[in-house]
């Protein structure tokens, strides 16, 4: 294994010219700040941030670890802060750094995934063959008011929450899914249990509604209605579930690290994750309040559109990012 030695002098320059840069974006003026380069200050933070893993993984000296540390915390501040950053960091999270860190952090993904995916088949199996178990997970008028929403004859399938109209919906399942993936994401505070509590009960939820609603002959508007916005929706429960599960995991075994140091650092790494969630959870809610929701819209297009989401979304987290830098 390499010494720290060996590994301070292989990486010395990357540090001291993010450095630099940072010296001149506090004190150069707007001459020197302006010569700084977006994305070769955000490719040098990248670096850092997994020197600063490596430093800590291998329990390399107090001193080393400090100074990346310090580094790397500067830098988050500017490229978070500087409204210089913004729309670049926006392109850049999009293009490069949400797709990394979710295939960066593929344990926690796949573990969430389980967590979410597990009850909800399970419970769609029992709820589907014994209807009234139903009953365990829903009061009578909450299940009633499931078949009433998904009838094929509603006027607009799933509403019936006091919103009349599609924008009122829009912003209703705007509230409810960030509130759902809040949920999933800060339980992982309190030692991951919040969130895998929170995966588990949504699975358990969904899994029952649908099992029921299939038993009752809705499945056509039912499946219709979630396939395509549950591309973007499920998939961004799951990825907050994933982020939530990594806060915990660093709570649980810091390392050599203390875990306020553990904890940051896997925020860092999380907060990416949570980002590109949110903005996979806006574009559930237009498409859930103004294409899922329509009744003129056959089945089998509705159908076809979602293969062409989930392929989208699952090709995008899987592929892009993967040449750039």
């Amino acid at each position: 294994m390499m010494t720290p030695l060996q590994f301070e002098a292989l990486y010395q320059d990357e540090w001291t010219e993010l450095e630099r840069m940072l010296e001149d974006l506090r004190d150069g003026g707007r001459r020197k700040a302006a010569a700084v380069q977006g994305e070769r200050f955000a490719a040098l933070y990248r670096r850092i941030c997994e020197h600063l893993a490596l430093a800590r993984a291998r329990a390399y000296p107090a001193y080393l670890t400090e100074r990346l540390d310090q580094i790397t915390a500067d830098a988050h501040q500017v490229i978070y802060q500087r409204s210089e950053f913004g729309w670049s960091r926006v392109k850049q999270l999009v293009a490069q750094d949400f797709p990394r860190a979710v295939r960066a952090n593929a344990v926690y993904v796949w573990t969430a995934t389980a967590l979410f995916a597990v009850p909800t088949l399970i419970l769609g199996m029992l709820v589907f063959y014994r209807p009234e178990l139903i009953l365990a997970v829903v009061d009578p008028a909450t299940a009633s008011s499931y078949e009433q929403m998904y009838s094929p004859t509603a006027e607009s399938i799933g509403r019936d929450r006091g919103a009349h109209t599609d924008w009122a919906m829009f912003g209703f399942y705007i509230r409810h899914n960030i509130g759902i993936a809040f949920q999933c994401f800060a339980g992982g505070l309190f030692f991951g249990v919040g969130s895998l509590f929170y995966l588990a009960y949504n699975g358990v939820i969904g899994g029952a509604i649908g099992g029921f609603l299939t038993q009752r002959g809705l499945s056509e508007t039912f499946y219709s209605f979630i396939v395509t916005h549950a591309a973007f929706e499920l998939t961004a429960i799951v990825l907050s579930g994933a982020a939530g599960l990594r806060i915990g995991h660093s709570l649980l075994a810091p390392g050599h690290s203390t875990r306020m140091q553990s904890l940051i650092a896997a925020t860092r790494d999380a907060i990416v994750i949570v980002y590109g969630a949110a903005g996979m959870l806006l574009i559930a809610a237009a498409i859930e309040a103004f294409w899922s929701s329509a009744t003129w819209i056959p089945p089998l297009m509705k159908y076809g559109v979602a293969a062409v989401c989930w392929a989208g979304v699952l090709g995008y987290l899987t592929l892009q990012g993967r040449r750039a830098g």
